[in-house]
């Protein structure tokens, strides 16, 4: 069987998709991965500390932790579409870890909110997302990553089972929603829709993808 290749495929190599699958497998690539999802946030720190940010560093830090769950949020949704289409099926290791910190951006997006605006004023915050609509919207979407996150793991699969924890688990598509809600409001004021333009096309599109691929499954008679 080891003999017999794809006509044209030199002997002694193998598919690409077999070399990416195989670094993906790899032992290391998980604390490489780890590494490089940590880096934004240690460069942020770096700027606010080194006064890097600009005249309103607060602001600067707030909108950029933002910008950092929603940009792995589009990550953590696009990997099904990248294992089907390029076969990268070891892709699926680090989904859970790329889940985990978009929940750990949205928590120190909500950190530095309630820290730099706030004055972590608890009353203060219950006003504003009372009378903003978009914080009300970024809250609610926090809500639903904490329900995630908080059965992420095995033995909440075990102990919801996994039909359960599959519907909960689509809500990722409702928080995404509400990112993209939560980011036009943000930007109305300075009437600046360009990067939400974007979000919301790679959302849709992802969420597309997933819809034509369920409508084009055979049905069983």
């Amino acid at each position: 069987m080891d003999s017999i290749r794809a006509p044209g495929r030199p002997a002694g190599t193998r598919p690409a998709g077999s070399r990416i699958n195989r670094w993906l497998g790899h032992r290391a690539a998980k604390p490489i991965g780890f590494t490089l999802a940590l880096l934004p946030f240690v460069s942020l720190v770096w700027a606010a500390f080194s006064d890097q940010l600009g005249a309103n560093p607060a602001e600067a830090l707030i909108r950029s932790l933002g910008d950092w769950t929603i940009r792995f949020l589009v990550l953590v949704l696009a990997v099904t579409p990248l294992r089907t289409v390029t076969g990268w099926v070891a892709l699926a290791r680090l989904r859970r870890m790329a889940g985990l910190f978009v929940f750990f951006y949205a928590c120190m997006h909500l950190l530095a909110y309630a820290w730099f605006d706030m004055e972590f004023s608890v009353p203060g915050i219950v006003d504003d997302v009372i009378k903003r609509p978009f914080i009300l919207v970024g809250f609610l979407s926090w809500l639903l990553l904490l329900a995630l996150a908080a059965t992420s793991f095995n033995r909440a699969i075990r102990a919801m089972g996994a039909q359960r924890w599959q519907l909960l688990h689509r809500a990722v598509y409702a928080i995404a929603g509400l990112a993209v809600l939560h980011f036009f409001w943000m930007r109305s004021g300075k009437n600046d829709f360009a990067e939400v333009a974007v979000y919301a096309t790679l959302f849709a599109a992802l969420l597309g993808w997933r819809l034509w691929r369920r409508l084009s499954k055979p049905r069983t008679a």
